[in-house]
């Protein structure tokens, strides 16, 4: 071994033994007569000390030394003169008797340190560099702590982690798969999985009535903050189970999870109906660290002769409390926030509670009278602000939705380090698409109708049929969703037909799964979590690349390797690819 301890271990209970480390110069400073050099490993930093008097030559070594040289050293640990209490390790450092470079280094493009000098796309393109860094670092062992987190609380209740294929067949439901070329299969191709939903519920066919797995999955979408086009997920399901079963295995697992990893008691997880979710917050994830929930105006401020009301399909507002000293120009900056073309509002209408009455934007169309009434829809009171958009009914909730989570940054509503819980349930199972006239699977063509609503598939009244579908949402985010599955092999069938599939075409892209069905499948029913995202919400950032070893950017790019990349000519022959040019 090169070393006997690391860089983060020594405490003052280890004075006066000889020690050998082993890592990299982080930082280097020449007092003359002496040399510090901070020593640094995956565990933390020791200072090492060099003096002219006791060893000249090895001082002279120390000083030519450049950063990130790795390093081994031998020496006696010694009482720290000025202790340093920002570290585990400031009551100590070592007295060098021995040097070894081990690997001469290039100074860095960047600073190896907590508050580094380069940007993102620097970072990313020495992302084996930026991984030295403690914040990296420590966001990868969040990662690590809530992966075996999770396995223990998992393993506690008898399921199985099982590996499925990760080359398998490419479906038409869902997102962009990535397809592999198969050489042997000419013209043939694999995808990688979205997910490994058909294969898991296969194993509950198999009679692996508990199964779970911390598994890669694959999506060519567009990028976000909180998207990557590879990404890991915590999947789960379960057999001979109902809705209840799977909502209370898994609050228990995220509960486990908060009080394991952050120290956090986290309280029972409310429900909310998604129609409720939609008509409160115009969000099916909404963010409950906060109230101002929605009211509906359309009774309260219409036939006054304001056309943007009279007009409109919903008129619908928020009560922001506390907030009415806010000046004009703050107003108007929400009012230009809400008109950008991706929120795309037509315009805002506030009103101010005040001690004199109420001011609003639109008194020459209302008077004290009427504007009471709305102070009275909003239960506001004094020093409260109303903010009102109007038009059609989904555009308008959507965008007071994002007007609400605005607002709730603005005024401090939404800090890091509170969180709040939602099961979002009864989402519906079909949504229609206007422009080809088919119907789609809102979560995915295997979820099962909720029982009592599976009469309106043949009624015809397939938007009023609910799914046993559930999401769990954690301040404003979507952590984690399922639903229970279709185990019967007519009703699946059925579902494929709705969904514009012909016999033959359900047959030819899921026919292993229905043929499955007739030998014995059980009721199932599972739920997925973002691990990734999970991570990003325990670690309070936004983005979870910090949380991933090697990401990619926002153009799906590895800068590192330079990935995706051209391929040699021989290699597209031998798997009967032919580009066009």
């Amino acid at each position: 071994m090169h070393r006997t301890h690391t860089c983060g271990e020594l405490r003052a209970t280890d004075i006066a033994k000889k020690v050998t480390l082993a890592g990299w110069l982080q930082t280097s400073r020449d007092l003359g007569g002496m040399t510090f050099i901070d020593l640094r490993d995956r565990y933390g930093i020791t200072q090492l000390v060099f003096n002219m008097e006791t060893d000249a030559a090895l001082c002279e070594q120390a000083r030519r030394l450049g950063r990130e040289f790795v390093l081994k050293v031998t020496g006696t640990v010694a009482e720290r003169y000025n202790k340093n209490a920002q570290m585990p390790t400031g009551d100590v450092e070592i007295i060098v008797e021995s040097l070894t470079i081990l690997n001469e280094a290039k100074t860095p493009p960047f600073t190896i340190d907590d508050n580094t000098d380069g940007g993102d796309d620097l970072r990313m393109r020495y992302r084996y560099l930026d991984l030295r860094r403690n914040p990296v670092r420590e966001s990868l062992m969040l990662r690590h702590k809530i992966a075996k987190a999770t396995r223990a609380y998992l393993d506690g209740l008898d399921f199985i982690e099982v590996e499925t294929p990760v080359l398998i067949k490419s479906t038409p439901e869902g997102a962009r798969d990535f397809v592999v070329p198969s050489r042997m299969n000419p013209g043939q191709f694999y995808a990688l999985p979205q997910s490994p939903q058909t294969f898991k519920q296969l194993l509950m066919v198999s009679g692996f009535d508990r199964y779970y797995q911390i598994v890669k999955c694959f999506r060519d979408e567009d990028l976000r903050a909180d998207r990557q086009p590879e990404f890991t997920q915590i999947d789960c399901e379960m057999s001979f189970i109902e809705q209840e079963d799977i909502l209370n295995t898994f609050e228990g697992l995220t509960r486990s999870l908060f009080k394991d990893v952050l120290g956090v008691d986290m309280p029972s997880v409310p429900r909310m109906e998604y129609a409720d979710a939609m008509k409160y917050y115009g969000s099916d994830k909404p963010d409950t660290r906060f109230e101002m929930k929605f009211v509906e105006l359309n009774d309260v401020v219409k036939g006054q002769g304001f056309p943007v009301f009279d007009n409109a399909e919903l008129v619908v507002g928020i009560c922001a409390k506390g907030a009415a000293e806010y000046t004009r120009k703050q107003i108007d900056e929400l009012t230009d926030y809400v008109k950008r073309p991706q929120i795309g509002a037509t315009g805002m209408v506030y009103a101010r509670v005040n001690a004199d009455g109420i001011k609003s934007s639109v008194d020459k169309f209302y008077n004290e009278e009427q504007l009471k009434r709305w102070a009275e829809a909003f239960g506001a009171e004094q020093g409260d602000l109303i903010l009102i958009l109007a038009g059609g009914a989904d555009k308008t909730r959507k965008a007071l939705n994002e007007l609400r989570l605005e607002l709730g940054t603005r005024l401090g509503l939404r800090p890091k380090d509170k969180f709040s819980a939602l099961w979002v349930i009864d989402f519906p199972l079909l949504e229609n698409n206007e422009e080809d006239g088919r119907w789609y699977a809102m979560h995915h063509p295997f979820t099962s109708p909720k029982p009592e609503d599976v009469a309106h598939l043949e009624a015809g009244g397939l938007g009023k049929v609910r799914a046993n579908a559930y999401d769990l949402v954690i301040n404003g985010v979507e952590i984690g969703g399922g639903s229970i599955r279709i185990h019967d092999k007519d009703l699946q069938a059925k579902m494929f037909g709705i969904l514009g599939f012909t016999p033959e075409e359900a047959q030819a892209q899921f026919g292993f799964l229905l043929n499955a069905f007739e030998f014995g499948a059980p009721p199932h029913g599972g739920l997925a979590f973002g691990f990734d995202r999970l991570c990003s919400l325990f670690g309070g950032v936004d983005s979870i690349r910090d949380f991933i070893a090697f990401p990619k950017n926002n153009a799906g790019r590895d800068v590192m390797i330079d990935a995706p990349s051209v391929i040699d000519e021989k290699q597209l022959k031998e798997l009967a690819i032919k580009l066009a040019n």
